[in-house]
């Protein structure tokens, strides 16, 4: 059983995945996406979207993480599949699965779905291009208005030659609203040779193994489940050992957020130094009622040294609660 970071686009940045992948349990990340038009894109991109070049293609804590190209057309796709294996690349991820109009609006993501020829011109044309020991994996959604498709779409991606896939059991039509329909996937594994991993509104433990029943699928990948329960991974892999395990309690997510904060204040321009937390702290709220008030603490500071002084602020009065 393998547990999988989602792609988040503008949240599971390098910094969010070397912060996550410190905690434990996860087995693969996959970056935000690379978007391909009509060109071969410079180096510089791939190193910026993927530092984890510099290191073998692994986080600070040594878990895999694989590129994702973002495009509707096979032939620059291709071409860029093998730029990214030529910069060191492990693994390279599709998104046919984005839901966002903008960018389903320019012929990418989703919007694919709707035509599994095309799916499977893309998947070859990069598997041609790329060695065969680097895998060509895919992520989509049920469809694109409903899961009509569904079977076509697998069996093309499939038959083009593509390593794993991964499916949110939702279509673009559905967005991020519940359910997830997990119980569909479980169709698709008579039409595929390759792992099929789950993606879709696991929120915990119980989620997860209702998923893995309905799905079939032994593998999962974890979104915003990961974001609002840093150690949810870490806990269902204790779980899976027969061991007894303590969830995260407020203190040692504070110190994940003080540790992202220093980073944003080293690696973020000035107007945007709060940015990434007071984003991470609209996920945390789910599962942590202190989450919420730190975010009204510091949500109309922009400093680093007025945020700096709110945590710290906060982190004391954690101490005195404790006490």
């Amino acid at each position: 059983m393998q547990l999988h970071l989602a792609p988040m686009e503008g949240v599971v940045n390098a910094r969010m995945r070397a912060l996550l992948t410190a905690v434990g349990g996860i087995d693969r990340c996959i970056t935000e996406f690379v978007r391909i038009t009509d060109q071969l894109l410079p180096a510089r991109v791939y190193h910026r979207l993927c530092p984890e070049l510099e290191n073998g293609c692994k986080t600070p804590s040594g878990t895999p993480v694989f590129i994702q190209l973002l495009g509707g057309e096979p032939t620059p796709m291709a071409e860029n599949a093998a730029r990214a294996a030529s910069l060191g690349a492990i693994g390279i991820d599709t998104n046919f699965g984005c839901p966002a109009k903008c960018v389903n609006r320019h012929r990418g993501g989703s919007i694919l779905l709707n035509e599994p020829e095309l799916l499977y011109q893309i998947i070859k044309a990069m598997r041609n291009a790329v060695p065969c020991d680097i895998p060509i994996t895919a992520k989509i959604r049920l469809g694109f208005n409903d899961a009509s498709q569904l079977i076509d779409i697998v069996s093309a991606i499939n038959e083009a030659g593509a390593n794993g896939l991964t499916i949110h059991a939702r279509t673009k039509a559905d967005g991020y609203k519940p359910p997830a329909h997990w119980h569909q996937l479980a169709k698709v594994h008579d039409f595929i040779d390759v792992p099929v991993i789950a993606n879709g509104e696991v929120w915990n433990p119980s989620d997860f193994y209702t998923c893995q029943t309905q799905s079939g699928c032994a593998d999962v990948m974890l979104g915003r489940g990961l974001l609002a329960r840093p150690d949810l991974a870490l806990e269902i892999k204790s779980i899976e050992r027969g061991e007894e395990y303590q969830r995260y309690e407020w203190p040692q997510i504070l110190t994940l957020v003080d540790a992202l904060f220093c980073d944003s204040i080293a690696n973020c321009a000035p107007r945007h130094v709060g940015g990434p937390i007071k984003q991470w702290l609209g996920y945390l709220r789910r599962e942590y009622p202190m989450a919420q008030q730190l975010f009204e603490q510091i949500k109309r500071l922009n400093t680093a040294a007025d945020i700096s002084a709110a945590l710290k602020e906060h982190s004391n009065d954690q101490l005195v609660i404790a006490a």
